[in-house]
């Protein structure tokens, strides 16, 4: 026969066992329907919320060919702006898109690259710095078209036409949605892309 000793002992190590499997599940509840979110999901780049579809434009390639926006749709694209001068901010991001696309190793042939000019005064040196980076499309105008992209990746901190030298992310599906500021880390873009590209199946 059971004393009854042992029985509530038996009984509240039980009650105890149960309350602590359940603890976790009452925080997050709690926690989750006062409101309060995590700062970051694990991101480097800052987050677009919700993705922005990036309407089409016409735009005009260092060799005088034209690319529509539409036609980057299938890959994931990374874009940074640049005035008059690429100066050390404008290289930098140049030397970081290359890096961090060829990290992707197998994966690499799933982003590309695009370097847009705000002032095509710079076509002469384009023709020479474009080719250390290789697989890199330089636009050059027209200006109006080069405006009109430029307004949809607006942030709080503005937009590319004010010399932001940030980094931006486009997914396969026209989106925009993300972004890195001058002073990014470039192997902060890089593990994002990674984990992008492996959990995504589209691009």
């Amino acid at each position: 026969m059971i004393k009854p000793v042992n029985r509530t002992r038996a009984r509240r190590n039980v009650i105890l066992l149960a309350a602590l499997f359940a603890l976790p599940v009452v925080i997050a509840y709690a926690l989750y329907f006062g409101g309060w979110r995590p700062a970051s999901f694990g991101n480097h780049g800052e987050l677009v919320q919700p993705a922005r579809p990036i309407a089409d434009v016409a735009l005009t390639l260092l060799d005088g060919k034209t690319l529509r926006f539409n036609e980057l749709r299938g890959k994931w694209t990374l874009l940074t702006f640049s005035p008059a001068e690429c100066l050390s901010p404008c290289e930098r991001n140049l030397v970081k898109i290359r890096q961090v696309i060829a990290a992707q190793d197998q994966n690499a042939e799933r982003v590309q690259s695009i370097f847009v000019v705000k002032d095509a005064k710079m076509r002469d040196w384009l023709k020479y710095a474009i080719k250390d980076y290789p697989g890199m499309r330089a636009v050059i105008g027209p200006p109006d078209a080069v405006e009109a992209l430029a307004r949809q990746f607006t942030l709080t901190v503005g937009s590319p036409l004010d010399n932001l030298n940030r980094i931006y992310l486009v997914d396969p599906l026209g989106n925009f949605m993300m972004s890195y500021p001058a002073d990014a880390d470039g192997n902060g873009i890089r593990k994002d892309l990674a984990r992008l590209l492996r959990v995504s199946r589209i691009g």
